[in-house]
C-alpha cells in the first residue's frame, strides 16, 4: 500500500522559513520533517511514497534523489492547488487503498493498527483523530474564587482533531468532489456515512509555525531515535545546498 504525502502548500505561516525552502524541507531532529513522516510509515513497513508538491518543487525533487532506501516519485499538483485536489492529481500513481497524511503532522501512530482497522470496517475512508491540545493554560478555582491549580496547555481529552494519518479508497476519493479535502471532501464522506476515526492517544504534533518548529525539534527527538532500529534516519546524507539553507534561514531569525 503506498503513502501519499501532501507537500505541495505555500508555509505561509512558516515564514520566513518557507521563503527558502519548502515547508516539507524544515529540520526536525536532524532531518526534513517529511523525512521523519517518512520514517515513521517505513517504521510499520509502507516505504513507497508518492509526494505530491507544488511550492518549490524542485527542492524536494533534488532531496529525494539522494534517497535510494525508499521509493518515492514526486509528483507535480501545481503551485497553488488545494488539498482535495492534489490528492485527486495522485490517485493514478496509487493503489485502490492507500495511505495519506501531511508533511508536517508527526505522531508514534500505530499505522500497522490503522491499516488493519480500515481494512476491517468497509468503509471509504479512515481519518486518524487525536485530542485537542489547548494552545493557552488554564485554571481551576474553588467556589470562594481562589485559585487552586494552572495546568499549562492541556489536553481537552473530550475534544478530537484531524490528526492526518488517513487510509482512503481510491474509489471514494473519485466520488467525491470538491477542492478542500478538509472543508469539502471529509465532511462529505461523513454525510455519506463513508468516514471512521481512528483514535490516537499518543504522542502528536503539528508544525505550522516557527515556533512550532522549534517545539517539535525538541519533543520529537526520543521518537525519532525509537526509530532508528527500524527505519534509520539519514541525517549524514543531508545534502550539503541543504545545510546551506539551514544557515541561511537561522541567519534571517538572528
Amino acid at each position: 500500500m503506498k503513502v501519499l504525502i501532501l507537500c505541495g502548500g505555500q508555509g505561509t505561516r512558516a515564514y520566513p522559513y518557507t521563503r527558502h525552502m519548502p515547508k516539507a524541507l524544515m529540520p526536525v531532529a536532524g532531518v526534513p520533517v517529511v523525512e521523519q513522516v517518512m520514517r515513521i510509515y517505513a517504521s510499520h513497513g509502507f516505504d513507497e511514497f508518492v509526494l505530491a508538491v507544488g511550492h518549490l518543487k524542485d527542492d524536494l525533487f533534488a532531496y529525494f534523489r539522494h534517497r535510494t532506501d525508499w521509493n518515492v516519485e514526486c509528483v507535480d499538483t501545481g503551485e497553488s492547488s488545494d488539498t482535495g485536489d492534489r490528492v485527486r492529481l495522485c490517485l493514478d500513481y496509487v493503489s485502490d487503498h492507500f495511505h495519506t497524511t501531511y508533511c508536517d503532522g508527526l505522531g508514534n501512530v500505530d499505522i500497522r493498527a490503522l491499516t488493519a482497522y480500515h481494512d476491517s470496517h468497509g468503509d471509504g475512508a479512515t481519518l486518524t483523530a487525536a485530542p485537542l491540545r489547548s494552545q493557552y493554560g488554564v485554571l481551576d478555582a474553588d467556589e470562594d474564587g481562589r485559585v487552586t491549580r494552572f495546568v499549562e496547555k492541556p489536553v481537552l481529552a473530550d475534544y478530537w482533531i484531524n490528526a492526518g494519518f488517513f487510509v482512503f479508497d481510491k474509489a471514494a476519493i473519485a466520488s467525491t468532489p470538491g477542492s478542500n479535502l478538509e472543508r469539502d471532501v471529509l465532511p462529505a464522506l461523513a454525510l455519506r456515512r463513508s468516514l471512521r476515526v481512528f483514535r490516537h492517544k499518543g504522542f502528536w504534533r503539528s508544525m505550522d509555525t516557527y515556533k512550532d518548529q522549534q517545539e517539535l525539534d525538541m519533543l520529537w527527538g526520543p521518537f525519532s531515535d525509537a526509530l532508528d532500529d527500524r527505519s534509520p534516519a539519514g541525517a549524514a546524507a543531508v545534502p550539503q545546498w541543504l545545510h546551506s539553507r539551514y544557515a541561511l534561514m537561522t541567519k534571517d531569525l538572528t
